[in-house]
């Protein structure tokens, strides 16, 4: 029987944090890979990516697969030309996010890869690659996985959230956005009922509100706290802690957990390595 599976690749935010403090929960920065039968998607391409790539080489297959991309700051991109299947003729991708005000995604994309800052131009890549730009509430299918998009609040243009559907199973991918006095009714809408919520939790709500260090407040991420009562007030199954500040130790992540389990049992802190699996059941009623 299908399953969906949620694998961790890079559960860091901002940049790389490589080191032994890091070592338990890893240092790579967003990259999380959804499978579900023949269809596999990338829900962003940070450093984890490379990761990611190799395991596919290893695998022997020629690669296909959807990236989709929450927005593209640095720290969601900077995978991407240490991808090798990027480098390879066989290899399909798919790309489906957002652009800017002046350059599509694909000129988005092509901007990180050019001189002075890396040898080999996008232009240049071997591999095919289709590019979806992505407007708010959007719905498309991919192979077997039906996904829904919605923006979210994060400076620079937003970001966008994900649903992914298959096998009467969900997950929610909502990383870099930032909570109001109030549940975002947007992100409530698209997380009700889902099996697995991962939400952006890269603060506590000390470091956000100034009480530890400088006030976080506008700086465009969350705290578990506003992702423990997102994740009851939609009816959440499982909540899983992403984004993590890259100030942030193995230790810390751990008390994070620990005090966010305390307002949603059913929680855990994202790590690399780590992988969900949803046994495929009978789709339940919307």
């Amino acid at each position: 029987m299908d399953e969906m599976t949620i694998r961790f690749w890079g559960v860091r935010g901002s940049i790389a944090t490589p080191g032994e403090r890091t070592l338990g929960v890893g240092g790579n920065t967003s990259c999380v890979e959804v499978r579900f039968g023949d269809t596999r998607l990338i829900l962003d391409a940070g450093t984890g990516l490379r990761g990611l790539g190799d395991a596919l080489m290893a695998e022997g297959q020629p690669v296909d697969a959807t990236i989709l991309l929450s927005h593209l700051h640095w720290d969601h991109i900077q995978g991407l030309p240490f991808f090798a299947p990027l480098y390879l003729g066989p290899t399909r991708l798919r790309f489906a996010g957002q652009g800017t005000r002046d350059r599509s995604l694909r000129e988005a994309l092509a901007l990180q890869m050019r001189e002075p800052t890396f040898p080999v131009a996008w232009e240049e890549l071997p591999s095919h690659r289709e590019y979806r730009e992505l407007r708010h509430g959007q719905r498309f299918r991919q192979g077997e996985v039906e996904v829904r998009a919605a923006k979210l609040n994060h400076p620079g243009g937003g970001v966008f959230a994900f649903r992914l559907e298959a096998g009467g199973r969900s997950v929610v991918y909502a990383t870099d956005t930032e909570h109001y006095a109030c549940i975002d009714p947007t992100l409530a809408r698209l997380a009700q009922g889902a099996d697995v919520l991962i939400y952006d939790s890269q603060y506590t709500p000390e470091e956000y509100r100034g009480e530890v260090g400088m006030a976080k407040t506008g700086w465009g991420h969350s705290t578990f706290e506003a992702g423990a009562e997102l994740a009851a007030a939609a009816g959440v199954g499982h909540l899983v802690l992403f984004h993590h500040d890259p100030g942030r130790d193995d230790a810390g992540v751990a008390a994070i957990e620990e005090r966010a389990r305390a307002l949603f049992p059913s929680c855990e802190a994202a790590r690399e390595g780590r992988a969900i699996h949803l046994p495929a059941r009978g789709r339940r009623a919307a």
